[in-house]
């Protein structure tokens, strides 16, 4: 057994972006045994407003056998660049000062980068020195340059800081073999030090039935076809491309619904640009069971993404969208990591960024040809279960990091005491 301490921004109750893996690695750990506890923040994405019931500076939980310690943090209400920075740094100053458990193996999520990298130096700096694993999720140096939200000298001090708090580690896991390209090329990783674990689908199968039940109470039509983007609604998802091909939708009297579901820091300004409109809807986030059957329930599956990213990340949704069976649409650059995500699965059509035209036309294409469509979603169903497969990539994490941890880091009578008195 291995005593482990993850380190992340994100976690349950939050059921979209990071925290679906931050949760599902930790419950995954412990169930193998092994000593789990992470030091987390206080539930607030996609909404970016803390949950209610979450208050005080402080507070401790336990789910699946995993010991959850949560900070209080700055929670920005508009997650502009500067304000993003302020809540990573108060996050990492939390974290810092916060008692954590001995771990043999600490594993920092990355982004957040800022308080990934106060965690490090922590690390590096505490007497026993624990090896310390960062997991990226996405790239920082490359988001803030492919959202704009840093260029020249700026964006350059990103990609500086990134590659110095990846170089404080052990350790690095790529989600992407593009990403290990970066790290490695771009950020001057040494290739022993970094290892690919794909993301996997933290969703059990989709259900069989309920999808005709679900559209009906949602209003979706059975001569519609729903193009359903589930998810983030930020800056980077770029979604101003999809209230515009709505209206060219219902210009030309499209059956084209598309339908926005979720939260994030750019909703209210959609919904206002599509207000009247008919052929766009928004729906708030679902339960679990439910998140799943509107995924079955739905024609096609959108991904949309700002003209210019590329490299930055890999929508966390593809997963639960292969998972689903339903074909998928991708407006995004032909270069990018999403479109060879979805060519590689075979599971959809890409078409340009910011081309709402395009994505009319492929949206009622795929709802035109059905056979068609079947076979992108069974293909994506494939791709699911041979190469996102949760226990591979679970295997894959136990054995990187029992490669770290100290032989016989933590022997059975040390786990009974640590149990029984909480030991720090």
């Amino acid at each position: 057994m291995t005593r482990i301490t993850i380190v992340g921004l994100n976690y349950a109750p939050e059921r979209s972006g990071i925290a679906p893996y931050t949760t599902s690695l930790a419950k995954n750990l412990a169930a193998a045994g092994h000593p789990v506890s992470v030091v987390t923040g206080f539930p607030h994405y996609p909404e970016w407003q803390r949950q209610q019931g979450y208050d005080g500076w402080q507070k401790t939980e336990s789910l699946d056998g995993v010991k959850i310690k949560r900070l209080r943090h700055y929670i920005p209400r508009k997650p502009t660049g500067f304000r993003r920075i302020l809540m990573e740094l108060t996050f990492g100053m939390r974290v810092v000062g916060a008692r954590w458990d001995r771990p043999d193996v600490i594993i920092l999520v990355s982004p957040a980068l800022i308080s990934t990298g106060l965690a490090a130096i922590r690390a590096r700096l505490s007497r026993k020195r624990t090896p310390c694993l960062i997991w990226v999720q996405d790239l920082y140096s490359r988001g803030v340059v492919e959202t704009s939200m840093a260029t020249g000298p700026f964006a350059r001090l990103a990609i500086r800081l990134e590659s110095a708090i990846l170089g404080r580690a052990d350790g690095v896991v790529a989600i992407h073999e593009r990403f290990r390209a970066y790290i490695t090329g771009t950020l001057g990783i040494s290739e022993r030090e970094v290892r690919v674990i794909r993301n996997w689908t933290h969703l059990p199968p989709a259900p069989a039935t309920g999808q005709q039940e679900l559209r009906k109470r949602l209003g979706w039509e059975n001569n519609e076809t729903i193009v359903l983007h589930a998810g983030n609604m930020g800056r980077k998802q770029g979604l101003e491309n999809v209230v515009a091909a709505a209206r060219l939708a219902e210009a030309g009297n499209s059956r084209v619904r598309f339908v926005l579901m979720g939260d994030g820091n750019q909703r209210a300004a959609l919904e206002l640009a599509a207000e009247g409109m008919r052929n766009i809807t928004f729906v708030d986030s679902l339960p679990d069971a439910e998140f799943q059957t509107a995924l079955t329930a739905a024609d096609v599956l959108l991904v949309n993404e700002l003209p210019g990213v590329k490299e930055m990340s890999v929508p966390s949704k593809l997963t639960s969208y292969f998972n689903a069976g339903v074909p998928v649409l991708a407006a995004t650059d032909r270069n990018s990591v999403t479109a060879e995500e979805i060519a590689s699965a075979k599971a959809g059509l890409r078409v340009d960024a910011d081309n709402p035209a395009a994505l009319v036309a492929a949206a009622e294409a795929l709802g035109s040809d059905k056979n068609f469509s079947r076979e992108l979603g069974e293909n994506g169903l494939k791709f699911r279960q041979l190469t996102l497969s949760e226990a591979t990539a679970m295997a894959k994490y136990d054995d990187f990091i029992q490669g770290f941890a100290p032989a016989g880091s933590l022997k059975p009578a040390d786990f009974i005491l640590s149990n029984i008195w909480g030991a720090k």
